[in-house]
């Protein structure tokens, strides 16, 4: 991974929170890759891994996943810039589309894109996502609060 998000560095700093040097590092992926592993262990997330063969060409989440009357969860991204336009976020989404709905038995997914992404938005409206609003400042993407329109997909 510390290939892929150092390939993708100036790619992705406008889309995903300001990331210390430390973040591009083995030492620093590893951890990352024991939290995600973590929370899968407790139920709570789902990480992907997208690959071009055998090199890492972005990531696909599953977050905050809620059980009970909810079941829900959300579902992040990401594709390698030289990757970009061959459909391999739209395969991502529609396999996580899928794998929700089948093997984690959820009802609802949700997503948020920048305002100005509108490929991202492309590729979630494509996939039967629907748009459900502006939330303003929602996340802090490059350093400042931004506002994000927020998607749903109702799975069954």
């Amino acid at each position: 991974m510390k290939d892929a998000y150092l390939l993708n560095r100036d790619h992705l700093a406008p889309w995903e929170p300001e990331r210390a040097d430390e973040f591009f590092t083995v030492e620093r992926q590893s951890q990352v890759i024991e939290s995600k592993l973590a929370q899968h262990a407790e139920g709570s997330e789902v990480p992907f891994v997208l690959l071009d063969g055998d090199r890492v060409v972005g990531a696909l989440t599953l977050t905050g996943i809620v059980r009970g009357p909810f079941l829900s969860a959300h579902v992040g991204y990401w594709v390698d810039k030289e990757c970009s336009g061959r459909g391999i976020g739209s395969a991502a989404i529609a396999a996580a589309i899928e794998f929700s709905r089948q093997e984690l038995g959820l009802h609802r997914l949700q997503a948020a894109t920048l305002t100005h992404n509108a490929a991202s938005q492309k590729v979630l409206k494509r996939a039967g996502f629907e748009e459900i609003g502006l939330a303003p400042r929602y996340l802090k993407i490059a350093g400042s609060w931004q506002d994000h329109m927020l998607y749903q997909r109702i799975l069954y």
